[in-house]
């Protein structure tokens, strides 16, 4: 029996949400390759299309357009090598426009792309509340218009949730294809692929109580990019390998079933932020004037180093992160706080703490209740 804590790093893994491990037992009980042609393989198709046509419901996008990948991760590299690809095969579009606070999984592919591919990697700089510049894009797609292979920006950033113009930004794109990585938006905050008029978009299961290992790429439909994996030609020839149907089942199924609140969610958030000013009054909220995701709260504790207080914190049996968990086992400072333009102290001082649907008052109150007493234990500790 694993020892009962209070998790609060919903921004990094969801608990699996209990109707899609019901969906994933059952379809992993049913034999059949989606792609062989016998009846077996045609019933696990089925569970497969009928999954893709519910997802893309709530994506708001064709469920042509749905591309399933084996993470996130994997769906931003597609994103982002491929396109860089397909819009080079003709004249040479060598920059690539990110901002400043992707997600490694956006930034790595860019700079191997810059590395390898003679790519030029250009990132838009973010204001003080982590918003990316607008007027600094326009300059961009000024200065460079033709030569710009795509801009990369994220729907909302993972380690302090706030939520980026990407309407904004599709519109001053123009013809430049823009791809976004809402891994973390998607399911917590209005999301259509259609409406916001993007070429890409990354997804992810485990973020919205679906299983690990399974993602999607929605890609807009009547464009083919280059692959990274070669095989069989599944999903558009984009994507080559066989569908991983149990996961596909139960990640729509976690979407149907959901019971994310983000009025609820959003209410405990508030309910956190007060009660941390009032007992840390030096305490500070990155991103707390403009808008962000229900569930995220990102905070700066001067004096106290991040790594001491999650260790502390982890001995009370509480889960918090200091930043993006991809980089877990590596502790450096985050590039996200240093582009908002926080001092190594602070970036160094700041934790993230994260809520979702399993969340509830009594997990704050025990964290906050808890948190005087770590943050004197590691100042002292310093």
């Amino acid at each position: 029996m694993l020892p009962v804590s209070i998790y609060l790093d919903h921004a990094a893994t969801t608990p699996m949400n209990p109707a899609a491990i019901e969906a994933m037992s059952t379809a992993l009980s049913i034999i059949g390759n989606p792609s062989s042609l016998h009846a077996d393989g045609r019933a696990v198709r089925k569970y497969v299309e009928d999954a893709r046509d519910t997802l893309a419901a709530h994506i708001g996008c064709a469920p042509s357009e749905i591309i399933f990948t084996g993470s996130g991760t994997e769906a931003n590299n597609i994103a982002i090598k491929g396109i860089y690809w397909q819009r080079n095969q003709g004249p040479s579009r060598p920059i690539i426009i990110t901002s400043a606070i992707e997600h490694q999984a956006v930034l790595e592919p860019a700079q191997w792309l810059e590395r390898h591919e003679s790519a030029q990697h250009i990132t838009i700089p973010v204001t003080t509340d982590g918003v990316i510049s607008l007027d600094a894009l326009r300059l961009l797609v000024a200065e460079h218009g033709d030569a710009i292979a795509l801009i990369s920006v994220m729907h909302s950033n993972n380690e302090t949730g706030v939520i980026q113009p990407i309407a904004d930004v599709v519109e001053i794109a123009g013809d430049i294809p823009v791809h976004s990585d809402a891994i973390q938006s998607w399911s917590k905050r209005d999301f259509s692929f259609k409406e916001l008029g993007l070429f890409a978009a990354s997804l992810s299961g485990h973020k919205v109580g679906g299983p690990i290992g399974i993602g999607i790429l929605v890609l807009r439909r009547g464009i083919d990019i280059p692959a990274l994996i070669h095989g069989g030609g599944q999903e558009r020839e984009i994507r080559s390998g066989t569908v991983n149907a149990p996961s596909i089942v139960a990640l729509a199924t976690a979407i149907s079933a959901s019971t994310y609140s983000p009025h609820d969610v959003a209410a405990l958030r508030h309910s956190f932020e007060r009660a941390i000013h009032q007992v840390l009054p030096e305490a500070v909220i990155n991103g707390a004037d403009v808008d962000r995701l229900p569930g995220i709260s990102s905070v700066t504790i001067p004096g106290a180093l991040n790594e001491t207080l999650l260790l502390l914190l982890d001995g009370e049996k509480i889960s918090c992160s200091t930043g993006a968990a991809c980089t877990a086992g590596v502790h450096r400072p985050s590039h996200v706080l240093e582009a908002m333009g926080l001092d190594d102290d602070a970036v160094m001082s700041t934790l993230r703490f994260s809520f979702g649907a399993t969340s509830t008052q009594e997990d704050v109150d025990a964290v906050v209740a808890a948190l005087p007493s770590v943050v004197t234990r590691a100042r002292s500790a310093r």
